[in-house]
């Protein structure tokens, strides 16, 4: 599960991973949750011959993907989550993952371990070796009865790898920069081409850092949240509420 991440690097750092140009400013954001805005990365229109332009382009999107075909938004769960193990099957997440496959630039995510005395406790997983990770993301355009049309994802999940399984038994899916290619191109690769990417990080990727419950609250937003802690100070440590479908319009 992936319910709070984290982008804190700045966009020269984005821009440079990922292969784009000028991306608008934008601050480090410490506390995403699902229904906020997120930035992820689409394979573009192809380079002409000698082109210098990129092949990839950026978007916001809202975070909780609505399938095309919903009626009824309020009525939809909050999808900011897909199984990657059924994504290819499920109606909600076929097309997309056949034809919308994107890239989710993080700094890291947020997790909740059960089972504490006090409560869960949360935690900050980012890269050992710092950076910038790209979690696998599903994009779909939604056109309201009114006519307004809005872009929408979801973040790709996978079983904890054995840096994360102690904490949680899943953990969003991360594409290696070598792999930025194969999983964006949705002209030849097909779902059942890149199933191989979609597998939980090798051991010793992820580094988890105990830190405070202000991370559950989504009014939160500054890089306090992100300091370590001893687990056993921490006095109130509740989970975060589950996220509500909002009016989205």
């Amino acid at each position: 599960m992936c319910g709070r991440f984290s982008l804190i690097s700045n966009p020269e750092e984005v821009e440079a991973l990922f292969g784009l140009i000028a991306l608008d400013p934008f601050p480090p954001r410490y506390n995403i949750a699902p229904t906020q805005p997120i930035l992820m990365v689409m394979a573009g229109t192809p380079r002409e011959p000698g082109s210098n332009l990129p092949d990839r382009q950026a978007l916001l999107v809202r975070w909780g993907l609505i399938p095309a075909w919903v009626k009824d938004t309020k009525a939809f769960p909050l999808l900011f989550n897909a199984r990657s193990e059924t994504a290819a099957q499920k109606a909600a997440f076929r097309t997309a993952m056949r034809h919308r496959r994107t890239l989710v630039p993080a700094s890291g995510f947020y997790e909740w371990r059960q089972g504490n005395k006090k409560g869960a406790q949360a935690y900050w997983v980012r890269p050992r070796e710092g950076g910038i990770i790209a979690f696998a993301g599903l994009m779909e355009s939604y056109a309201e009865p009114g006519g307004s049309e809005m872009d929408t994802g979801t973040i790709l999940t996978t079983s904890a790898s054995s840096d994360i399984a102690p904490i949680h038994e899943r953990m969003p899916v991360v594409i290696h920069r070598e792999d930025f290619a194969r999983w964006l191109d949705c002209r030849t690769q097909e779902p059942r081409d890149v199933v191989d990417l979609m597998r939980p990080t090798e051991p010793g990727f992820f580094e988890a850092v105990p830190v405070s419950d202000l991370v559950n609250k989504v009014d939160n937003a500054g890089p306090e949240l992100q300091q370590r802690v001893e687990p056993a100070a921490v006095e109130k440590a509740d989970p975060p509420p589950a996220p509500a479908q909002m009016s989205l319009f």
